[in-house]
């Protein structure tokens, strides 16, 4: 038998494992802290979710805490807007943070008079190479750098320089606050770092207060001995930064958490540059940060996700060490499993055709009892207005249909989904030889879609009340990228050049059953046969919109089995080859 403990320790990825380790040894007198540090200069995406349950999910594992922490030492690019949206999406997710979130701003001064301290210990000192220099002086991967001819201040020199700095005395990229480490080393990162450089800019926070900014490898490991933070979790690209950070802290003797590093999220069919889908934005490609087609977490709850769908996800895909590049038909596999359980089943017609049942008394309206959610009997039942006019999908008749069609047709009987069993017997066309609206007769004997005598048909429609339908406007969306990898384009090309021209359709003469009449934002349905939906913010009770969040066809499911039937097949193979 196995034991329960051995097995939850094999299923721990690496950096739960080592938080796992710590807790068990009493590294950090068995705490458990963690944080999420983003730079507020745009809107999260699901990359960023990724970062989030992770960094929020070891501390709820382990009983400890993990701060959201804003990363605000760019004045230049950051607003409040950012830090407005990024509080949002965090509490979106389900994460709670406490009271209100940490800003690196209010660390400035703590972290100026750090800087003193390596001044006066003779680690660091002012700089006065142009921006252009500086990388001239830093080298390359191949050939070591050279010494700043500014490296040999004097710490009284260096002290009152970087004081005149702070004050504003001089001109933005005049002046910088470098440490002193080692230009021949061979990682490029620890050939005397910028800790500082000088901006005449107003920040969100702390308006005009200051004239001097740090770099972020510098502030990063301030921000969390600061905090106390035990496990400082970056994605891979910080990796070669570790060994700063380590020097920093170890400089200045102070708490000094532990790095780990992870793989960052890469998925197909869309871009997470946050510079990248800052220029979709600006260049109007997309109607802003929350357009259901960006990766954005604005924008994916607008189309319809559900927190515990990216939640899933996160889980789904997990932590390693190596970058790869995930499937959205993944995303959209963890989003189906949480709305077939939670959505509320609707009938809409996105495609009118008019249907007017001859034999329907004109005056009779029927109130039909409608399952919510088969997967949920809880949810109940509600009733569906049925009338002698109602509305199918155009693409649900063919006059002349092929062999394999067996929706309705002329001389055809189907089942209208919890209604009655309908034989077309007429086609009215206009002029053009447009089919305007079908005929049909019922049976009046098969209310609720079943008929007393056996008989079966082999479909069913959804329908929709022409009398008591509502009008709705429905976008449908497609990837925002024609490609799996938007950003690998030839030369003199560009990623935009990748824009999926049909990603979005709008269809504004859709009908959609009375029950969502009072539908708010964010109310996610399924519309049956027809996939899930959530209402737009744009929606109002003059006119309903809807956003197609998925299908309902389950790409990522089909994949899978597809692969567990090779796999099955070349098992087969190989025990025949065996056995011949």
């Amino acid at each position: 038998m196995t034991d329960t403990n051995e097995t939850n320790e094999q299923r721990l990825d690496f950096i739960r494992q080592i938080v796992a380790d710590d807790i068990a040894t009493g590294k950090w007198d068995e705490r458990t802290h963690t944080r999420f540090p983003p730079e507020p200069n745009g809107y999260l995406h699901i990359g960023h979710a990724k970062s989030i349950c992770l960094n929020f999910g070891i501390a709820a594992e382990f009983g400890g805490k993990c701060n959201l922490r804003f990363d605000d030492t760019n004045p230049c690019k950051e607003e409040q807007e950012y830090v407005d949206s990024i509080t949002e999406d965090v509490s979106w997710l389900g994460w709670d943070f406490g009271q209100s979130p940490l800003f690196a701003s209010d660390y400035f001064q703590q972290m100026y008079d750090w800087a003193v301290e390596l001044i006066k210990k003779g680690k660091a000192y002012v700089c006065d190479l142009t921006p252009e220099e500086t990388r001239e002086y830093r080298g390359t991967l191949k050939e070591p750098g050279k010494n700043s001819p500014y490296r040999d201040r004097t710490p009284e020199e260096n002290l009152d320089l970087f004081a005149r700095m702070k004050a504003g005395e001089f001109p933005d990229g005049s002046k910088t606050l470098k440490a002193k480490i080692d230009m021949a080393s061979p990682n490029i990162n620890m050939r005397d770092p910028v800790m500082y450089r000088i901006l005449h800019a107003d920040h969100h926070r702390a308006g005009s207060d200051w004239c001097v900014y740090p770099m972020y490898d510098w502030a990063h490991g301030l921000e969390d001995s600061i905090e106390s933070i035990t496990h400082s979790i970056c994605t891979l690209e910080f990796e070669n930064h570790r060994p700063l950070y380590d020097w920093f802290l170890d400089a200045l003797d102070i708490h000094h958490p532990q790095q780990i590093e992870f793989a960052r999220l890469n998925l197909t069919y869309t871009v997470m540059s946050k510079r990248k889908l800052l220029e979709l934005v600006k260049d109007n490609h997309v109607s802003g940060w929350d357009d259901p087609r960006m990766p954005t977490l604005s924008g994916l709850r607008r189309r319809g996700f559900s927190p515990e769908a990216i939640r899933s996800f996160c889980k789904t895909i997990g932590v390693n060490k190596f970058n790869s590049t995930i499937d959205y038909a993944l995303l959209e596999h963890c989003l189906r499993q949480d709305l077939n359980k939670t959505s509320p089943r609707v009938m809409a017609v996105l495609d009118p055709l008019k249907v007017v049942i001859t034999n329907y008394p004109e005056s009779q309206t029927d109130e039909l009892d409608a399952v919510n959610n088969p997967e949920d009997e809880s949810a109940g039942t509600r009733k569906v207005p049925f009338s002698k006019v109602i509305y199918i999908e155009r693409d649900d008749f063919m006059e002349d249909p092929p062999r394999k069609f067996f929706r309705l047709a002329p001389g055809r009987e189907v089942r209208l989904r919890y209604a009655y069993f309908v034989t077309c017997t007429d086609v009215i066309k206009d002029a053009d030889g447009n089919i305007t609206e079908l005929h049909c007769t019922y049976d009046p004997e098969t209310r609720g879609g079943d008929a007393p005598d056996g008989r079966r048909v082999k479909a069913t429609l959804h329908w929709v009340s022409a009398e008591h339908g509502l009008d709705a406007e429905v976008r449908l969306y497609e990837h925002m990228f024609t490609k799996e990898n938007p950003e690998k384009v030839k030369k003199d090309a560009h990623f935009t050049d990748n824009i999926n021209p049909d990603s979005l359709k709008v269809l504004d003469n859709c009908i959609i059953e009375p029950s969502v009449k009072d539908t708010n934002p964010q109310d996610r349905f399924q519309f049956e046969r027809m996939g899930y939906f959530c209402t737009d913010k744009d929606s109002s009770t003059e006119k309903l919109v809807f956003n197609k969040t998925v299908g309902l066809k389950d790409t990522w499911a089909k994949m899978q089995k597809q692969q567990q039937k090779q796999k099955e097949n070349q098992k087969k193979q190989q025990q025949q080859k065996r056995g011949s």
